[in-house]
């Protein structure tokens, strides 16, 4: 699961320009990330471990370092897939707003992704488009894969190409996150049996998540890939905002990924946006 994250947390990375490319490549490298035990939450986890490197350009299905991809419709200017995210587990014994609560399985969030090219710079490669993911959220765990809520997240996503030096590709993500009643539940209600004179029992409702927002950077080095992110989370606003639970309402996490390719295949493809 924690390499699961890793690759989720580095979405957004932008690759290269159009070309042929190997259908399939296969690699491994290291990976850090520091980021707050949730949205919210005042203590912080680091990692730093192994991860995969997996590229598949199939016509229907592609599986790359930002996500797995099924390719439902695809036009000019619209295309529609399948969208994937999730969070790790929270020890409550690690949280100090959620000492002698439940802990928190980890989620898997999966669902369709509408996307608007908005513009296409073809001399450059550069582009602007308009995500619309919307994805069911699962607590899983072993013997439990129970659905717990929808989040909604739409945002503008600007890549672009070649930029500081030559080869290096920059990706500029925002927008806002909305989350029905079970969603925001999971991670901020505060049932009557947990609450305590400094955390009483709160019901979080539907509605705004926050804003999110993401920069990232990208490079090939031929059969070595390099990537960097730094995020940020705002929670001002959010419907949860008076959770006792949510201790920070601003925060920040930050990553890379170094990667090597050992294996490829011999067939290539024609990629417009790898």
């Amino acid at each position: 699961m924690r390499v699961l994250l890793v690759i989720l947390l580095l979405a957004g990375l932008p690759a290269a320009q159009a070309e042929l490319k190997p259908e399939w490549e296969l690699g491994a490298g290291v990976a850090a990330i520091d980021f707050p035990l949730y949205r919210g939450a005042a203590e912080r986890r680091t990692y730093l471990l192994p991860a995969p490197y997996v590229q598949y350009r199939g016509k229907f299905l592609q599986v790359d370092r930002d996500r797995v991809r099924g390719l439902l419709f695809r036009s000019e200017r619209v295309e529609m897939d399948i969208s994937v995210n999730g969070s790790v587990p929270v020890s409550s014994k690690d949280s100090s707003a959620r000492q002698n609560m439940p802990d928190l399985d980890p989620t898997l969030e999966i669902g369709p992704e509408v996307q608007v090219h908005l513009y296409y710079d073809q001399r450059k490669r550069n582009n602007l488009d308009l995500r619309l993911p919307l994805r069911s959220v699962f607590a899983v765990n072993f013997g439990r894969f129970e659905q717990v809520g929808w989040i909604f997240h739409p945002k503008l996503n600007l890549d672009l190409r070649n930029v500081l030096s030559s080869g290096w590709n920059l990706g500029l993500q925002g927008g806002w996150i909305y989350g029905d009643r079970g969603y925001h539940g999971y991670f901020y209600d505060v049932a009557p049996q947990y609450a305590t004179t400094q955390r009483p029992s709160y019901s979080a409702s539907g509605g705004t998540s926050g804003s999110q927002y993401i920069v990232s950077l990208g490079r090939r080095y031929g059969d070595m890939w390099m990537g960097a992110f730094a995020k940020y989370d705002d929670l001002r606003g959010a419907v949860f905002e008076g959770s006792p639970l949510v201790q920070r309402r601003e925060d920040a996490s930050a990553g890379f990924l170094v990667a090597w390719v050992f294996s490829k295949s011999q067939k290539l493809v024609e990629v417009s946006d790898d």
